[in-house]
């Protein structure tokens, strides 16, 4: 029986081609919208987690409690032997450690006099030592506007807004006045080899980055980092995943009555960034859920429409004896092979456009470079397949087609026989 019926669907084009395709298009669109949305919802918390948070952070207790005033005098100590460790202890993870800073940005003249001077907010990086993704990780690359990035000590980068307002290009000295660890002050020359741009305003406002050592040597923290950040190797934060590795953190590492002491934080457990990670797993499912059920109305129309065109056909099969049942049966095995097979051609093509979007990407720089929000926005959105997305489209693609002809059929058994021969005389 299935072969019949599937011969009558191949030749008969008027009843398969037209179901077929409108099922195919609603549930490439479907399977699409879920990556692009996925995509875009988890990029913002990964672009955040680059620059600011990491998957997970491990920091002192007492840097932990005053963290948004990035206090380096509470800073870690010892860190390229906790770094080693850790490296041991959870190879899982890529470390980096990082040191935030604050100071005073002085740009002389020829003469070596004060030209310009203006606040910044500072980044150390492991940039030269050629064992770290740190470079690609904060997209310096692309986002290098001139210049070039620092391949030899003592060089640095600006972004392009603070060094237009400083009046300093790449190749030019600049001097940077801050504290050192232990309270001093900080005097330590730079030379500016490129600048970037962030997409953010308030880093491109006054931003300075720099290697590593260059900023441990100029703040007096030898061998000490503010912030050491871990990020799965997946390359996406794992709420699940980064809880156990908290717990056997603490129990080798922390110690309670010691405020100096390394502590491990979460992603979602800091910058009250845990309502954003429980919103971003919400609006995704809800606006997944909304377009789903949009679909699934087109796609019921489409199989009740199809139902209904075929009321001639019944007729005539009612009138040469074969049974309602038997017809509606048949009518839902259909319906069931026009969705299984569009539902395929559409997850095939859905999969094809999210993985185009997920590789090469949609570039909104124009979009974003005015952004304020806390949450950085990346420049280059991308779709994320997730292994719902293979199966997803069975559920308008499928159960909505098959829910159309159900209720279409339902006529079936409304049919009087006695009318039969004048609905065929018309």
């Amino acid at each position: 029986m299935i072969k019949f019926l599937l011969k009558g669907l191949l030749r008969d084009r008027s009843r398969s081609l037209l179901p077929l395709i409108v099922v195919a298009i609603g549930v490439m669109l479907a399977v699409f919208m879920r990556g692009y949305i996925n995509g875009i919802m988890v990029d913002m918390i990964e672009q955040t987690a680059r620059f600011n948070t990491g998957h997970v952070k491990i920091m002192t207790k007492a840097y932990a409690d005053n963290m948004d005033q990035a206090p380096n005098d509470l800073a870690l100590t010892g860190v390229s032997e906790l770094e080693k460790n850790l490296k041991n202890d959870f190879p899982a993870m890529d470390w980096a450690s990082r040191i935030k800073f604050g100071g005073l940005i002085d740009v002389p003249d020829e003469n070596g006099e004060t030209k310009s001077q203006g606040p910044a907010m500072g980044i150390g990086l492991d940039l030269l030592s050629g064992n770290s993704d740190e470079a690609e990780r904060l997209n310096l690359g692309r986002s290098l506007v001139r210049g070039r990035l620092p391949d030899a000590r003592g060089e640095a980068l600006l972004s392009e807004d603070f060094s237009r307002k400083l009046d300093v290009d790449p190749g030019k000295d600049v001097t940077l006045i801050g504290s050192t660890m232990d309270g001093g002050m900080a005097i330590y020359n730079f030379r500016v080899s490129g600048t970037v741009r962030f997409g953010n305003t308030g880093m491109d406002r006054g931003t300075i980055i720099a290697d590593l050592h260059d900023v441990q040597e100029a703040l007096n923290m030898h061998d000490a980092a503010g912030e050491i950040l871990g990020f799965f190797a997946s390359g996406y934060y794992e709420d699940e995943t980064a809880a156990p590795f908290i717990k056997s953190f603490e129990e080798k590492y922390t110690d309670e009555n010691d405020e100096y002491s390394p502590v491990m934080l979460r992603l979602r457990d800091q910058e009250g960034l845990s309502l954003y990670v429980d919103m971003t797993k919400s609006m995704g499912a809800i606006i997944t859920f909304i377009f789903m059920v949009a679909m699934s109305l087109v796609l019921w129309n489409a199989g009740l429409l199809g139902g209904l065109r075929r009321y001639g056909e019944i007729g005539i099969r009612l009138a040469i004896g074969e049974e309602k049942g038997h017809i509606y049966r048949l009518m839902i095995i259909e319906s069931v092979m026009i969705g299984f097979a569009g539902t395929i051609v559409g997850t095939a093509f859905g999969l094809g456009l999210s993985w185009l979007m997920q590789t090469y990407g949609l570039d909104i720089s124009e979009f974003t470079k005015n952004a304020t929000t806390g949450i950085m926005m990346p420049n280059i959105v991308r779709a994320r397949i997730t292994p719902p997305d293979f199966y997803i489209g069975f559920i308008p693609g499928i159960l909505s087609t098959v829910t159309g002809t159900m209720l279409a059929g339902i006529g079936i058994y409304k049919r009087q026989t006695a009318r039969l021969f004048k609905e065929l005389e018309t």
